[in-house]
């Protein structure tokens, strides 16, 4: 085996003194140009400021309604069990209509422990559960006021609709391509 001697850094460069001149020297230059050119900074000054959000955002959730006002959710658990954080919690009961098995009782969301996943509304068989109202910003002042019930799932109209905010997507786009046209 033979050895080769490399030669080694004399001086300054051997205790990088000029490499971290050079970073202190770049960093001061950013310092001076953000102080004296604010404008060109890409920074949104929340809450005054709010940027449109994409497409295609998991916003806040909603229950669903049918004509007569009822959700139109049959507690059949499928949003609860695909949740992966388990925030979700239905207590079901018997509806009084007799084509409808059974109504939830309780619908809680417990809105700390939600990650935005989708996989509820991905579950629902009856599109009882959305998330699409623009709602992003979640703040409460106890742990109690950011569990969301049923009454304040369903408050809203059905025909809310916020403009460019979840268009419908091409098929293709959400079913890849062997989706059939």
């Amino acid at each position: 085996m033979k050895v080769v001697q490399r030669p080694g850094n004399k001086g300054p460069f051997k205790t990088y003194v000029v490499a971290v001149l050079k970073g202190l020297w770049l960093t001061m230059g950013h310092v001076v140009s953000n102080l004296f050119h604010p404008e060109k900074l890409p920074t949104v000054f929340f809450p005054e400021e709010k940027k449109a959000l994409p497409p295609a955002t998991r916003g806040r959730h909603r229950l669903m309604k049918r004509e007569d006002g009822s959700p139109r959710c049959t507690a059949c658990m499928l949003c609860a069990t695909a949740c992966p954080a388990e925030c979700i919690h239905i207590l079901a009961e018997e509806s009084p209509n007799p084509d409808i098995e059974k109504l939830p009782a309780k619908f809680d969301i417990d809105m700390l422990r939600c990650v935005y996943c989708g996989f509820c509304v991905d579950a629902c068989p009856l599109d009882a559960i959305r998330m699409d109202i623009p709602e992003v910003t979640v703040a409460g002042y106890t742990r109690d006021s950011l569990v969301y019930h049923k009454e304040f799932l369903m408050d809203h109209d059905n025909k809310d609709v916020v403009p460019d905010y979840n268009p419908p997507r091409p098929v293709l786009w959400t079913h890849g391509p062997h989706a059939n046209p």
